[in-house]
């Protein structure tokens, strides 16, 4: 690229389009680089300015909003290329992909060994991909279609895709739920009640995929979770925990890739899912890790048998990468907490940190019990003894306190707050709630705006077993947006009962 022809070179004009992470270069259909090269719609260029590269996506433009000798670049292919308007770029073919060859054997079944997912992950994490080839990567190793070896394979490339933390203590504890129950929220009280206790929880989270909030949707409510790696090791060498977005540090970069696809396709795969939590963890430095699995009819994980294949694979790959994993098998018949949804989930980890009276007890209780594992698990504490332990760190107040301390250390406290518009949803029956369609409630969730709306999502009121009489409150359905509220009701209004009540 060093050696370019003026033919071969636009004018950067700056339209302001944001197309989130995708790189997209627009350029008219007449310019003398679309005729001379044969470009077309949706091709895969190389845009160079200077000693900068990008890898984008042509859309055509056939009207006058671009000049012939101008090219539009949206804002992440802008920022990225340190480009401004005015700037003169060049515009050359991208070559043959060969790790696309790789995703075609995956597309048929086939099993692919170390080289070939290192040669994907190394492509797709130096933007070689488009949002297609992305997808059908994904599309590919869903399902069973990965085997123990693959799932491997898979991870040790995503963990080689970015930076890797290093600390001076030998026990870096962390914990992960799979997800597939709304709520759910313990991540930031484990880590008060474990940095509280004087270890070290240097804990990294993804935004959500399939799921109204992810654990850094929910922080971003109350903190900041964007930190550099310098920002986070500072926060960590002094509160012994932090709270942020794994995006932000690169930390297995593949996997943010991955999950802002899979987030667009509503799929999060098996294997695909093993590797981006366990890359996370061995990427932050953490040598001891509690993975929780929910069960339950519509959570993500259905069955004990799922369950437990689910356990051997995790502890098999811990092993492979030198983690040591322990897992919880949980309920997954039903939200934990009251609050689904970024700010409503806050208000509940909240709750439980300030040891409210009408704090959730279920959420208080699992956050002990995942607690107690990992304090057990460090050492520190004797085997039975680390939910009591666990307990008398949050009863005490020393976990608010140090919860609230993370907070400052990543840049101060706010509190969460509600949407502006609200519908309560009242029983029709009587009886007792005996089932919950946990799948059912997390869409009404994200159809109200969860988690792009943070105050969004549902407040909920009758977990299995409440007695429910007429007209009784069900749970309530916010909205930051007056027609994103209606559509929910409408959808909700067309759909079979979300909560049995007999």
């Amino acid at each position: 690229m060093a050696h370019q022809h003026i033919s071969k070179t636009l004018t950067v004009k700056s339209l302001g389009i944001d197309t989130y992470r995708e790189h997209i270069i627009y350029m008219r259909s007449d310019c003398h680089i679309c005729l001379s090269e044969g470009f077309s719609a949706l091709t895969r260029v190389v845009v160079s300015l200077k000693e900068s590269q990008i890898i984008a996506t042509l859309n055509v433009v056939t009207s006058d909003l671009l000049q012939e000798h101008e090219a539009a670049l949206s804002n992440m292919a802008l920022k990225r290329l340190n480009a401004k308007a005015g700037d003169l770029i060049a515009i050359t073919h991208l070559k043959q992909i060969e790790s696309l060859s790789d995703v075609r054997a995956k597309m048929y079944h086939k099993k692919i060994d170390d080289v070939a997912y290192r040669r994907i992950i190394n492509d797709l994490t130096r933007g070689l991909y488009s949002d297609i080839e992305i997808a059908a990567f994904i599309a590919a190793c869903a399902g069973d279609n990965l085997d123990l070896d693959e799932i491997i394979s898979l991870t040790k490339a995503m963990i080689d895709s970015g930076s890797r933390l290093k600390w001076d203590e030998k026990i870096i504890l962390d914990k992960h739920s799979i997800g597939g129950l709304p709520g759910n929220r313990t991540t930031p009280i484990v880590v008060a009640i474990v940095a509280a206790a004087g270890l070290t929880i240097p804990k990294t989270s993804s935004r959500a995929i399939t799921s109204p909030a992810g654990t850094s949707d929910t922080m971003e409510t109350m903190t900041t979770v964007d930190l550099s790696v310098e920002r986070l090791k500072e926060v960590v060498t002094k509160e012994g925990g932090c709270l942020a977005w794994g995006g932000s540090v690169n930390l297995s970069p593949a996997d943010d890739i991955l999950i802002r696809v899979e987030k667009a396709l509503d799929i999060d795969s098996t294997g695909q899912m093993i590797a981006s939590v366990l890359s996370k963890k061995a990427a932050a430095g953490s040598t001891h890790v509690v993975i929780e699995i929910p069960v339950g009819d519509t959570a993500k994980v259905r069955t004990q048998d799922e369950a437990i294949k689910l356990q051997y694979y995790f502890k098999a790959v811990g092993d492979a990468i030198k983690l040591n994993v322990v897992i919880l098998i949980t309920d997954g018949t039903q939200p934990i907490g009251k609050g689904i949804g970024p700010s409503l989930e806050a208000m509940d980890i909240l709750s439980v940190l300030r040891n409210q009276n009408d704090a959730p007890a279920d959420l208080k209780e699992k956050s002990l019990i995942i607690s107690g594992a990992l304090l057990e698990l460090s050492g520190k504490i004797e085997l039975g003894k680390g939910v009591t332990k666990a307990k008398q760190i949050l009863e005490s107040g020393q976990a608010y306190v140090k919860f609230q301390n993370i907070c400052i250390a990543q840049g101060g406290f706010k509190e969460p707050k509600f949407a502006r518009y609200k519908k309560d949803i009242k029983s029709e029956t009587a009886g007792t709630v005996i089932g919950i369609d946990n799948r059912k409630l997390a869409k009404i969730a994200k159809l109200a705006g969860a988690p792009h709306s943070p105050s969004a999502g549902i407040y909920f009121n009758s977990p299995i077993g409440t007695k429910i009489e007429i007209g009784q409150i069900l749970y309530t359905i916010y909205s930051e947006a007056e027609g994103e509220l209606q559509y929910t009701v409408d959808y909700l209004n067309s759909i079979s009962q979300i909560i049995k009540i007999v």
